[in-house]
């Protein structure tokens, strides 16, 4: 199984999907189980990733090619490193959670919406594991239909604006991709990353490649100013598409500077670092405050999102800075941090997304003014909440301080300036986190409403421990997450310290 571990974990969820649309939206019960089930077994198949790595290396394992469109030398090119593994695990376990999630609250066409996720998830991990830039692309691309149908279909008022926004912010940076994809394929030959890392380019060729990838890969991340587009998504999209977009699609922008700028483009990435520091340290701080006055309790976790993802792109690119000959540690805290960064937000933002699903359900309102002493009423739940806000506020001991400690000593590396920006998040995160706890759980009942609700049921309690033991465990011991993605990392910081001039 290991020669096809990586196609069958793509083509399984598809496949999936299909069979629960011909099962049809009349028998939603067995929609349901099928649904679930194809779900966890692709999750218990991706485990096997993880068991049978070898975490020595920093060489792609798991590799499957076959000539796909021979004239134009594109093949079915697949293969996963520590970079990858760890993010289509975190894929496969979150679609379990989202099926889940929707068990009760999707009555009407059923059959399409679990099958939407389980399509996505296939379609995702074929972007963590495609080796061919042309298959990278397809399954990049492809990923936004099932979402833009997630939000458009089952998504609130003005679900129509917010995915129509969506895909066309996505889809039109992922152009500038292409065609830089197709301008190295006319100078290499190949479509394969693999061979892109190793083309040689002019400065102006990396800064024009640069560029054109950080168009697509900060809109999706998404960096300032090109994150408009993500609070109006979060708040339109149902629970499991907030889920899903927060904790995985936001990751594929993540990933692609892992796989594409950093080793393809070093020198401009060099070049540019401070500027995409700016960025970033201005999502961190800026963005932070923003959503320190929203309303919405979706919003402003999806500002939230936008903040903490910001360490993301400042590990990364803080490296080149942090950098010192007779040490590559700290170099490596930015990169790693950032990578642990993306786990865990996958993690957090998918408790919190669902923690304001569970008041939406009885309530049918996410304004933080609707609520107040919840945990009269909802004790079990309101425990839930506050480990998430905590675990969100970067609280040591939860998967939520890692990350971001690792790239706030990167950056410290770097520019003690810059370290010290960006660990007003701990301050500012907290303020916004804690302010909405406040309204939303504690204080006197101020609305009945507030006093006839029933706390979580058994699924509910289900999915946020499930999502509280992987907050803790990650944030007590990340040993093993950071382990399988030393290697790569390692490899990665070589090639962006390796001048192509």
């Amino acid at each position: 199984m290991e020669n096809n571990l990586l196609s069958l974990l793509i083509w399984l969820p598809i496949l999936g999907g299909v069979l629960v649309i011909a099962i049809g939206n009349h028998r939603a019960n067995t929609v349901r189980w099928v649904s679930l089930g194809v779900s966890i077994l692709v999750f218990v198949i991706s485990l096997n990733l993880y068991t049978s790595f070898d975490n020595t290396t920093h060489l792609m394992q798991f590799m499957e090619k076959t000539i796909w469109i021979s004239q134009f030398n594109i093949n079915y090119h697949l293969g996963v490193d520590g970079i990858s593994m760890p993010l289509i695990i975190l894929t496969t376990f979150s679609t379990i959670l989202v099926i889940i999630a929707g068990w009760e609250v999707i009555k009407n066409t059923v059959a399409h919406y679990m099958a939407a996720f389980l399509i996505m998830e296939g379609l995702i991990i074929g972007v963590f594991s495609a080796l061919d830039a042309i298959l990278f692309y397809a399954f990049w691309e492809a990923s936004l239909i099932p979402m833009l149908l997630i939000i458009g279909v089952w998504g609130g008022d003005r679900r129509i604006y917010a995915a129509v926004k969506f895909f066309l912010y996505t889809f039109l940076g992922s152009v500038f991709m292409l065609v830089s994809l197709i301008y190295m394929y006319n100078k290499g030959g190949s479509f394969s990353i693999l061979n892109m890392h190793n083309l040689h380019l002019s400065a102006t060729q990396q800064a024009w490649i640069f560029w054109a990838f950080f168009v697509a890969f900060a809109v999706k991340v998404p960096m300032f100013p090109l994150h408009t587009w993500l609070p109006d998504a979060h708040v339109q999209a149902p629970t499991g598409g907030s889920v899903i977009l927060a904790a995985i699609m936001l990751k594929m922008g993540g990933y692609g500077f892992f796989r594409f700028s950093l080793p393809i483009t070093p020198d401009a990435a060099l070049e540019f670092s401070n500027v995409v520091i700016v960025l970033s340290l201005i999502a961190i701080v800026y963005i932070g405050f923003v959503a320190l006055v929203q309303k919405d309790m979706k919003k402003l976790i999806a500002y939230s999102s936008i903040s903490h993802m910001g360490f993301v792109t400042l590990g990364v690119f803080a490296l080149f800075l942090a950098y010192k000959p007779d040490s590559i540690e700290a170099a490596l805290l930015g990169l790693e941090g950032a990578m642990v960064q993306m786990i865990s937000h996958g993690f957090i933002s998918a408790a919190m997304f669902l923690v304001v699903g569970v008041l939406y359900d009885r309530l049918h309102s996410r304004q933080i003014l609707t609520y107040g002493g919840v945990v009269n009423s909802m004790p079990k739940f309101t425990g839930f909440a506050v480990l998430f806000a905590m675990a969100n506020a970067g609280l040591p001991g939860t998967s939520g301080f890692v990350g971001e400690f690792m790239v706030i000593l990167g950056a410290l590396q770097a520019n003690v300036w810059y370290g010290v920006l960006a660990a007003t998040t701990l301050i500012i995160g907290a303020a916004y986190t804690l302010w909405m706890v406040k309204r939303v759980f504690w204080g006197r009942i101020t609305n009945q409403a507030v006093a006839t609700l029933n706390d979580i049921n058994g699924r509910e309690f289900l999915i946020l421990s499930i999502l509280a033991l992987a907050v803790l465990i990650v944030g007590i011991y990340p040993q093993p997450v950071i382990e399988v993605m030393h290697s790569s990392v390692q490899h990665l910081l070589q090639q962006a310290l390796t001048s192509k001039l």
